[in-house]
């Protein structure tokens, strides 16, 4: 009996080990691990990068701190003007192609802002780093997953959140042992070989290959999900789900753009300490993690709308908790919990839900025009409310963020009825 349980458990552990392997080397396999390796250095090197930089960089060079970040913004402005191309690039040149040259981008953009001594050319190479930036995050990785496996997309974007989740953990004590070490440019010089010695490769291995469409199943079959079933939307109904969703992004773009530079003083501004503030706001990506994983958990089944809707409305629900709460630590607490959770499942949203509603086909175009005006509000977002708290202090600039998650909630709700009530093809017309 016992050789016999041995037996059994050996065996067992051998199918195990043989199925992980099986996964790892098929293409999709070999894909999310090789731009999760790579979405973690991009972003810790380029977007992430100021969060730790910013200060040697403001004490060396003379420059205002106004104008150290100015240069990121710039950058996501330039990702902003040039989405919709990159896109359109993505689907016809290949992700393979456009997300290579884009590490090659981000590498000269670094060693441009590591040399710079006048201003002018440190905002220039930020511009350059936004080009770069867009054709290597998130939505151009997206677009490559679908590309490898436009069969299990969804699966694959949930998969991926969760190395992107790391970038900041892992980047910003790099940075900080190796400014401490070496100074900031010869950190953003080791940066940019980051992005030519290990994303250059992995993009240009981890893509080349992809996987043969399963014979007779759909996208949604595949998710296990019959509402995702739905052929994908054309002509008017295409373009309106488009402008909704388009809402649905800028909208929560602004809620998390304007958050990811003033959410510390927020809740200072709610009653807690400094230190109080900062130790909960750190924990926005512990919630943020636990969110994409408990949707890869327990949203299969899951239509990619109502993750959208459930994600969505959690910005709002976290700011009525915020305001609610009249600083107590709890309903700070309580706000970071769901405030993080909705991040990280938005992110998701932001690629699966573009892929249910207008399928594989032509996906790195969809996402380049929905990134057009996501990426500029979230560039615009943290002056604009910095504004409104200079102006008016933030009792108001919490209602104009609640605001605009409300307005995100409200759209995604709006978008959710007509999805489902709209006629659909083929399908007999009943008057109401």
């Amino acid at each position: 009996m016992r050789s016999t349980g041995r037996f059994m458990l050996r065996g067992t552990e051998s199918t195990f080990v043989g199925s992980a392997w099986a996964w790892i080397v098929s293409p999709i396999g070999t894909a999310i691990l090789a731009l999760g390796v790579t979405q973690i250095v991009a972003w810790g090197t380029t977007l992430y990068a100021l969060g730790v930089l910013a200060s040697p960089i403001a004490a060396d060079t003379g420059w205002s701190r106004t104008l150290v970040f100015s240069g990121l913004t710039i950058g996501l402005l330039a990702s902003s003007f040039v989405s919709t191309a990159v896109g359109k690039a993505i689907d016809t040149k290949g992700a393979r192609l456009v997300m290579s040259v884009g590490s090659v981008l981000c590498a000269a953009s670094l060693l441009i802002v590591a040399a710079a001594t006048h201003s002018a050319v440190y905002l220039a190479g930020w511009a350059i780093m936004g080009l770069g930036m867009r054709m290597t995050l998130y939505d151009a990785a997206f677009a490559a997953l679908v590309q490898v496996a436009p069969h299990r997309g969804r699966r694959a974007i949930s998969y991926l959140t969760l190395f992107g989740g790391f970038a900041s953990t892992f980047f910003w004590p790099i940075g900080h042992i190796l400014t401490g070490e070496f100074g900031w440019r010869l950190t953003l010089v080791i940066y940019a070989g980051f992005n030519i010695f290990v994303c250059l490769p992995l993009h240009w291995w981890g893509l080349a290959r992809r996987e043969t469409p399963l014979p007779g199943r759909t996208i949604g079959e595949t998710q296990a999900s019959s509402a995702e079933a739905d052929p994908p939307l054309e002509g008017q109904a295409r373009t309106l789900a488009i402008l909704l969703f388009a809402v649905v992004t800028s909208a929560s773009a602004f809620v998390f753009g304007a958050m990811a530079v003033h959410l510390p003083a927020v809740l200072e501004a709610n009653g807690l300490s400094a230190a109080a503030a900062v130790g909960l706001a750190s924990l926005k990506g512990v919630a943020q993690v636990a969110g994409r994983v408990a949707e890869i958990l327990f949203g299969r089944r899951l239509h990619a709308i109502d993750l959208g809707r459930i994600s969505v409305g959690g910005m709002p629900l976290a700011f009525i908790v915020l305001m609610a709460g009249s600083g107590s630590y709890s309903a700070a607490l309580m706000f970071i919990i769901f405030f993080g959770i909705a991040n990280g499942l938005v992110t998701i949203v932001r690629g699966a839900v573009p892929l249910a509603l207008f399928g594989p086909q032509g996906y790195g175009t969809v996402l380049g025009v929905l990134a057009t005006p996501y990426l500029l509000v979230n560039a615009l977002a943290p002056a604009i409310l910095a504004i409104v708290v200079d102006l008016w202090g933030y009792t108001i600039a919490e209602a104009v963020v609640l605001a605009a998650g409300l307005l995100s909630a409200a759209s995604m709700e709006f978008m959710a009825i007509w999805y489902r009530r709209r006629p659909k093809a083929g399908a007999a017309q009943i008057p109401g």
